[in-house]
């Protein structure tokens, strides 16, 4: 029974080596057996987790010490870990003895073949580097592009991830981000100005509607107190005097909407107490009599 199991055993490793040592397939000049591209998947897997460690010691640790902001760090530790998986794959590619000549002319065989349907995913790429630095956006600006309008979450090579008021993640190619006209409202600052407009009545003081416009921002915890909040006198028009309130917010970042509404609530509030009329427009309606007319 020993010995049957022994040749068993001998059996199995001797399948086993000749499985390890089968040839899958040949390129460069080079014959894949089935242990080559075991080694290869392994290196592969390590390169790309120890990309992700990488950039986690570049974001948390060194650029944290240098006392970069959280937007340009995450940046910085992504083009770091592209670079060093490129470098990585080259190495891996140099240790299996594959020839980097052979793959480069392939390579620009494919090139010339796929080229127009990769336009989109370079100008991407392309774009991606520019925006890491250049970085005319960063993650957790507030931002407007077109109809969208949210928090930049997430920077990539690719993409740029931006999520809405609702809650919801837009994935935006990059290259609409250098191609279109892109606001970012916290490019020079996370105080965003918001302006709302007043009308009153001619019959009122503008000095008391200054007075008051003020006072109601400086009482609002959502208004910043630096920069301080103004009044402009706008303009006369036929029935009222126009003024605008401007004040700045941090808090109120992801609803602008918000932030109106209670300052709109707490101005009336505050212009009925104080006896401050607000205009009604009039129409004024002619009669004429008409006598009889010959025809």
């Amino acid at each position: 029974m020993l010995i049957f199991l022994q040749e068993l055993f001998s059996s199995l490793l001797g399948i086993i080596h000749a499985a390890w040592g089968y040839v899958l397939f040949s390129f460069g000049g080079k014959n894949f057996h089935v242990e080559t591209v075991v080694l290869i998947l392994v290196a592969l897997w390590a390169l790309f987790y120890t990309s992700r460690k990488f950039a986690k010691i570049i974001s948390s640790g060194i650029l944290t010490r240098c006392e970069v902001e959280p937007g340009t760090r995450y940046s910085l530790a992504s083009l770091f870990r592209y670079i060093y998986l490129a470098i990585g794959l080259l190495i891996v590619m140099q240790t299996m003895g594959l020839n980097l000549s052979s793959i480069s002319t392939i390579l620009g065989f494919l090139s010339v073949g796929i080229g127009f349907g990769l336009q989109n995913l370079t100008n991407n790429l392309v774009s991606g580097i520019i925006i890491m630095i250049e970085r005319p956006i960063k993650i957790g600006d507030r931002v407007e592009v077109g109809n969208l309008t949210g928090n930049v979450k997430k920077i990539a090579l690719r993409s740029t991830t931006i999520v809405t008021n609702d809650n919801i993640a837009i994935i935006v190619p990059n290259s609409e981000l250098i191609i279109n006209k892109v606001i970012n409202w916290s490019h020079v600052g996370q105080a965003v100005w918001f302006n709302v407009p007043i009308a009153v009545s001619h019959e009122n003081d503008p000095q008391q509607i200054v007075d008051i416009l003020l006072r109601i921002a400086q009482e609002h915890q959502g208004v910043c107190k630096e920069p301080i909040p103004s009044v402009s006198f706008n303009k006369f028009s036929d029935n009222t005097l126009e003024f605008t309130l401007n004040i700045a917010t941090e808090t109120y970042l992801n609803r602008p909407s918000a932030l109106k509404s209670q300052l709109n609530f707490a101005i009336y509030e505050a212009l009925r107490q104080n006896n401050v009329k607000i205009p009604i427009k009039k129409h004024e309606i002619y009669l004429k009599t008409l006598g009889d007319e010959k025809i």
